[in-house]
């Protein structure tokens, strides 16, 4: 289905409209859960040195890869005949976040029964690894876009677990920047010919999917701040995290 140009009015009826970019501003800074603090590159402790031996810290993408591996088990999931009726749908609904955007957009949760639902594919897949503090959860890609922007996690470079954010129906001018996405899924891989391969919700299919996505199609990507994993208890010292993520 796609149609997730955002934001917009999700009441029945005449076709969905943009607002003002002002609005999608604000609203990137109402409501929205914090990001983890920190940046890329920023030390993690672990146990203290003087008690037992300190755990192995893994690769941050040993979380990424729980993530992923959730969004791959959806992928056939299937939108109803309205373009809704998901179970994304139904969880999303359920939450208090729901019922903040809703007020913060001036409509009601009911609202968001057959709407575009890519967002709240990203948000369910993080909800189910306990990842969702550090991907944030809204209705409006825009939104997700901004907040990523304004906590300094925004860049240009694929990398799997993060959130990748397209202007597929191209009626964006690049001026536009962020208030051109009208839609947006998770980077499972860069392919390294300038294309990638993404885990995506609400496609033009009314699925979940895998897709090769062309950077023509890109707008940008945010980078959630992921946890280490701590492994097994082992001799071999704590290491500080963070090449990339």
């Amino acid at each position: 289905m796609i149609r997730d140009r955002f934001p917009r009015a999700l009441s029945p009826g005449p076709p969905r409209v943009a607002v003002s970019a002002l609005l999608v501003a604000s609203a990137a800074l109402v409501g929205a859960p914090a990001l983890m603090s920190g940046g890329p590159g920023r030390t993690v402790t672990g146990p203290s040195a003087a008690g037992p031996p300190l755990p192995v810290e893994q690769p941050r993408h040993a979380a990424t890869e729980r993530l992923l591996r959730t969004a791959r088990e959806q992928i056939g999931i299937r939108e109803n005949a309205e373009g809704g009726g998901t179970k994304f749908h139904s969880w999303y609904m359920g939450t208090e976040r729901a019922w903040e955007t809703a007020a913060r957009d001036g409509h009601s949760v009911q609202a968001y029964v057959n709407a575009p639902w890519c967002a709240m594919f990203v948000s369910w897949v993080a909800e189910q690894v306990g990842m969702r503090p550090m991907t944030g959860s809204d209705v409006y890609v825009v939104t997700w876009a901004r907040r990523f922007q304004l906590d300094g996690r925004w860049g240009a470079a694929p990398a799997p677990g993060a959130i990748v954010f397209f202007d597929v129906d191209g009626r964006g001018g690049p001026g536009e920047d962020v208030y051109r996405i009208d839609h947006m899924g998770l980077v499972e891989k860069d392919n390294g010919d300038g294309t990638i391969t993404t885990i995506e919700g609400n496609t033009d299919n009314g699925l979940v999917e895998r897709r090769v996505r062309h950077e023509d199609e890109i707008v940008g990507y945010g980078y959630p701040d992921y946890p280490v994993i701590w492994g097994p208890r082992s001799g071999a010292p704590a290491r500080a995290a963070g090449a990339g993520w």
